[in-house]
């Protein structure tokens, strides 16, 4: 049986590889890669990415598909760059022409946010017959958790105290981080497509989610500072992910025939191809790098932004 898409990803630059890196990108993620306490960092996000979602409220229609997930990282960024920089109002239409997918899945998939009270409406105060779309704290949050915990993982290999990350916890300066990086993507493309791998498990539902399972997994059985992480078994990853554990066990085969990794009837991870770790590791330390090149001085303050 093909496989399900929810929604089909269109040509633009949500669908091909950042043209231009910022100076000095390069050397910043490669010092990150070298650095010791790197893969005890990145076992940490592992272990947050994996863990189950805040709401139940179906958690894989929000971030575990790339399609959906672009859907949810433009509205946020459309609200966000209207609320602080002079965006255009964050209308349906207006996310139609970034979201990276067709205006009749956007559509579509905003109507199951708005119902879900995921994605709240308001008028334009400018324009009153104009409908605002206004992300909620969980959609941010749920979207926002990688970016969080990669600038988390950075706190722990810098030793930063206090960490950059704690200023997150408001919704609001997560929310203007993601718009911030939803803004080099407009302008430039992913970072995502330079990395194949990782790119077939975020258009997976549960994809990327399962793949940190099971790097986490990888550093818990090779790495003494790794922290523990269960065996990876396909009712127990079922159930975390809201999906079955027939779609686990095919993603599952599907990177053992591509010589990626291969979970063994335990739960362990019996083995990880090296050039298929490298690849998540620098994709993890390019999404570290990237998210400090977007931070601004006002990301210092204790305080929250304006409500």
């Amino acid at each position: 049986m093909p496989r399900r898409r929810s929604i089909e990803g269109d040509a633009g630059p949500t669908g091909r590889p950042a043209q231009v890196l910022p100076e000095g990108f390069g050397a910043r993620a490669d010092h990150l890669l070298r650095h010791p306490r790197f893969r005890p960092a990145l076992a940490g996000y592992c272990a947050g990415m994996s863990a189950g979602a805040s709401i139940r409220w179906p958690y894989y229609k929000l971030f575990d598909q790339l399609g959906r997930y672009l859907v949810c990282f433009m509205l946020i960024h459309n609200y966000y760059a209207w609320r602080y920089r002079g965006g255009p109002p964050p209308t349906l239409s207006a996310l139609q022409k970034v979201a990276g997918v067709s205006a009749r899945h956007t559509a579509g998939f905003v109507a199951a946010l708005k119902a879900g009270r995921l994605v709240e409406v308001a008028a334009d105060p400018a324009d009153r017959r104009a409908t605002l779309l206004v992300p909620t704290a969980i959609v941010i949050a749920e979207i926002g958790r990688s970016m969080r915990l990669f600038v988390e993982a950075v706190d722990a290999i810098e030793e930063r105290r206090p960490g950059h990350a704690e200023a997150l916890a408001d919704p609001h300066r997560l929310g203007d981080l993601i718009s911030r990086s939803a803004a080099y993507v407009l302008a430039n493309g992913t970072l995502l497509h330079a990395f194949p791998g990782v790119l077939h498990f975020t258009q997976r539902d549960c994809g990327y989610p399962l793949l940190t399972a099971v790097v986490g997994r990888h550093y818990a059985q090779t790495l003494n500072a790794a922290p523990p992480a269960g065996p990876l078994l396909r009712r127990a990853l079922a159930g975390r992910l809201q999906v079955s554990p027939a779609h686990v066990g095919s993603l599952l085969a599907e990177a053992e025939a591509r010589g990626w990794f291969a979970v063994g009837p335990g739960g362990s991870v019996t083995w990880m191809a090296e050039p298929f770790l490298d690849e998540f590791e620098r994709w993890s330390a390019w999404q570290m790098a990237h998210f400090e090149a977007l931070r601004e001085p006002s990301d210092e303050a204790p305080a929250a932004l304006p409500a």
